[in-house]
């Protein structure tokens, strides 16, 4: 038989399974403010640059950053889905380990689309020209 995990397992995990659902989808809005704004604010000031890092560059970073947390967040998703897995063929019958599972595919679910989402927007935003009047 094995021990129950401890208050701070718990608490890791159930903060690991909340960035496994949720990361994407703040790593989406937080891509869509920042390149968007980083645009419009260079293009409004009527310069392609950003201090003094180009547009391209910093919007780039806008795109990539929230990206690799998006594919953070889909493989941790993909960690606790595996693991409930386990847990089920072992006959574990909890509810608890139902929730986790649940939300665990619509954690891998939901960051394959928002990956989707920032990688296209990318593209769009990186390939289009900038401030076009």
């Amino acid at each position: 038989m094995s021990t129950p995990p401890g208050p701070h397992a718990r608490l890791t995990g159930g903060l690991l399974l909340w960035f496994g659902v949720l990361g994407g989808a703040v790593a989406w809005a937080v891509h869509l403010l920042a390149a968007w704004g980083l645009d419009e604010l260079a293009c409004a000031a009527g310069s392609e640059r950003v201090s003094a890092v180009p547009l391209v560059q910093a919007v780039g970073l806008a795109v990539v950053i929230p990206a690799l947390v998006t594919v953070g967040s889909l493989l941790v998703a993909a960690l606790v889905w595996r693991r409930t897995m386990r847990a089920q063929r072992a006959g574990a019958q909890d509810r608890a380990f139902g929730r986790s599972r649940m939300l665990a595919v619509v954690g891998v679910w939901a960051n394959l689309l928002f990956l989707t989402i920032i990688v296209l927007s990318g593209i769009a935003v990186l390939v289009l020209p900038p401030c076009q009047r």
